[in-house]
């Protein structure tokens, strides 16, 4: 048992170690453009360039990957993360874990909504794109301190625990899928090229009102919601407690 919580705990703070030099691979991205000459170098024609390269058929394959995105890979995750409260329902997570296993699902949909909310209403820049990156692996980092707490107090099920891949995989789907789509971003990410920064700004090809509203509406009902009303439920069974006594054998 020792063992296993020291690969945890490792694996954890590898992951908090890969979201750190992601973000310090973006960081130096943005320093390389800056100080990037503003003439037809590379660095300052790089929008261009990619799309005189770009194949007329790429433009059809980023509709679809968007599309994609949006009307597989999010409700996907929504059904995922509604699962695994149902999952939690089940086991009596009220007298099991806790209100500290609840704060840990909190914890990883805020975690979440960095990324969900930059690839909604941004343009994804290198700086963007290194921040969704990093965030996945954080949300990797609690979700391991959140599996390895849960299962000291109360079962987890077999379809808890394929709940839980898909719950860790989907977030790295779109990741990569985001990355495919802004492949010079990426390039520029890993060093491969220079990219001269740019403000902060709202996508210039937006997703419509509609989908942000329709989407947004969605992981409140079903993922945000839920979450509260556990947390609700831990606290009245455990006033003050962050997890109920341990239940004698």
């Amino acid at each position: 048992m020792k063992d296993n919580r020291t690969f945890l705990g490792y694996y954890a703070l590898g992951m908090l170690a890969a979201a750190g030099v992601t973000l310090g691979a973006g960081v130096v991205a943005w320093w390389r453009g800056r100080r990037a000459p503003p003439d037809g170098t590379e660095a300052a024609t790089a929008s261009q360039s990619v799309a005189e390269e770009t194949p007329p058929e790429t433009d059809e394959t980023r509709r679809v990957v968007r599309k994609v995105l949006q009307y597989f890979v999010i409700p996907l995750w929504l059904v995922s993360g509604l699962t695994d409260w149902w999952c939690h329902r089940r086991t009596d997570i009220e007298h099991t874990t806790g209100l500290k296993e609840t704060g840990l699902h909190l914890l990883m949909l805020g975690e979440a909504a960095v990324p969900v909310l930059a690839g909604l209403f941004m343009e994804i820049d290198v700086p963007v794109l290194s921040l969704m990156i990093a965030s996945f692996f954080v949300h990797e980092a609690t979700a391991m301190w959140d599996v390895s707490y849960a299962v000291t107090r109360r079962e987890v099920q077999p379809v808890e625990q394929h709940v839980h891949s898909f719950l860790e995989m989907i977030p790295l789907l779109a990741v990569a899928m985001i990355s495919v789509l802004h492949w010079p971003q990426l390039q520029a990410l890993l060093g491969r090229r220079v990219m001269r920064p740019v403000p902060p700004r709202l996508k210039r090809d937006p997703l419509g009102l509609p989908y942000a509203a329709g989407a947004l509406t969605a992981m409140a009902v079903f993922e945000v919601l839920p979450y509260c009303e556990e947390a609700l439920r831990d606290w009245r069974a455990n006033p003050g407690r962050l997890a109920p006594p341990v239940q004698a054998a």
